[in-house]
């Protein structure tokens, strides 16, 4: 049974455009691979962020809205936890609309 979610990362302000389309690319690739449907992204771009992370003030802000199982969420946060270009990241479990 799949469920919505809503996963929402911040990239380090220092890549440039091809390479923040490119991270994105990739993690809109990996949770397609993994059976994930309906997916939704969304850049922000650059804002500051509320405390520094990393002893870095912005961050570009991506939202990625999908359906998918839990078990095909796990991939996905697992390849950005290990990314060097991912600074945060935060998956959301929403509820269903009836």
């Amino acid at each position: 049974m799949s469920n919505n979610y809503e996963t929402l990362y911040i990239l380090r302000p220092d890549l440039g455009e091809e390479v923040v389309q490119q991270q994105v690319e990739r993690y809109r690739t990996l949770i397609s691979e993994h059976s994930a449907t309906d997916i939704q992204v969304k850049v922000w771009g650059k804002k500051r962020l509320a405390y520094p992370i990393k002893k870095l003030n912005d961050g570009v802000y991506v939202q990625m809205n999908y359906q998918a199982s839990g078990k095909q969420v796990a991939p996905m946060e697992r390849a950005m936890r290990l990314s060097d270009e991912v600074i945060r990241y935060l998956t959301l479990k929403l509820d269903r609309v009836v």
